[in-house]
């Protein structure tokens, strides 16, 4: 029967271990940099052969496209699997907020679409709603516009969480950093700036914690 090796479960706990700190897995620098790799391309040789022992599913196309897989191998029971549950599993309904108004609050009426239906377990957190993304900023986290990104409602988060931010009238998705000169949002895109926001500016605010992400293929 097929093992993994050492090397292999090392990967395996390194992106485990960052959905269940952050909801998403790492890039292949990430991995690199963290396990002393001289180039992406180890990583990358890594990861495929362990999706060729079918413990992780690689989506082609974006840089977080890691997904744990339920494996003997890898003894790993999923408690979050980015993709829409069966029905039968459904059993949380969570509102679906659209475009957020100006300066109401993002779980205001008007703003629900739709109450969808889900399981609990798909996510690293209890998720109090569904956010429709807007826009690439976040693409290389996998996270693509028409996605159904799921928060967990928080007024402060752990640095290299995603969030949901709201600067002014504006409410965003991207990466949380603080540091005693304020707050950085970072995109996970190059075509996209980082937003720094002065740490006593009272026009910005957390809304929430990504938690997992909801796709529909059809």
């Amino acid at each position: 029967m097929l093992k993994l090796t050492a090397r292999q479960e090392q990967i395996f706990n390194l992106i485990k271990d960052a959905i269940q700190n952050t909801g998403f897995p790492p890039t292949r620098a990430e991995i690199a940099n963290e396990l002393g790799f001289k180039s992406t391309n180890a990583a990358e040789e890594h990861l495929q052969a362990l999706a060729r022992k079918g413990v992780i599913e690689i989506a082609a196309g974006t840089s977080r496209g890691i997904r744990l897989c339920e494996s003997p191998l890898s003894g790993y029971m999923p408690k979050s699997q980015m993709a829409l549950p069966h029905p039968s599993l459904m059993q949380l309904s969570l509102p679906l907020v659209g475009r957020v108004a100006a300066g109401s609050p993002i779980l205001a009426t008007e703003h629900v679409e739709a109450s969808y239906n889900v399981d609990p377990a798909l996510f690293s957190a209890k998720p109090d709603f569904l956010l429709k993304v807007r826009g690439m900023s976040m693409r290389d986290a996998g996270i693509l516009e028409g996605d159904l990104l799921a928060v967990k409602k928080a007024d402060n988060a752990r640095n290299g969480q995603i969030v949901v931010a709201r600067i002014g009238d504006e409410v965003t998705v991207k990466r949380y950093s603080r540091s005693a000169n304020g707050v950085e949002l970072f995109p996970e895109n190059p075509e996209f700036q980082v937003i720094k926001v002065d740490a006593s500016d009272e026009n910005f605010s957390l809304e929430g914690i990504a938690v997992g992400l909801l796709r529909s293929w059809h």
